[in-house]
């Protein structure tokens, strides 16, 4: 039986796991290295803070996420996968409120960042 998500040892479990997956995906790992040339060393911390506030109440994220996926040439086929992916990986280790709450946070930000990101390279070709 699994259990939920529920320490910073969980929370690091979960962001550690998914961004592997990420980095072994054809579509999303040229996006992140390739053109973001992400900095694990100091994404993968900024996230733990990110979903550690989410998920565990702790407040440690004081970032503005979506500018930095603005400039990203991503659309709903990306954000599609990165759910999936995120999905998977939180069936795979964890199972209880926590997980699921994760699994809608993820939800509503993949929706989010497509409309948004697809609302403004629809503005910016007029």
């Amino acid at each position: 039986m699994l259990a939920d998500i529920q320490t910073e040892a969980d929370i690091k479990t979960l962001v550690d796991s998914f961004y592997d997956k990420v980095n072994q995906d054809d579509l999303l790992a040229p996006i992140f290295n390739g053109f973001a040339h992400v900095n694990w060393d100091a994404h993968l911390p900024a996230m733990y803070d990110f979903w550690s506030s989410l998920l565990l109440g702790t407040s440690r994220y004081r970032g503005r996420p979506f500018p930095k996926h603005l400039p990203l040439p991503v659309d709903a086929t990306h954000f599609q996968r990165w759910l999936n992916l995120f999905y998977a990986t939180v069936e795979e280790n964890f199972t209880g409120p926590n997980a699921e709450q994760a699994k809608v946070r993820a939800l509503n930000i993949a929706t989010m960042f497509e409309y948004r990101i697809r609302k403004y390279n629809s503005l910016s070709i007029l």
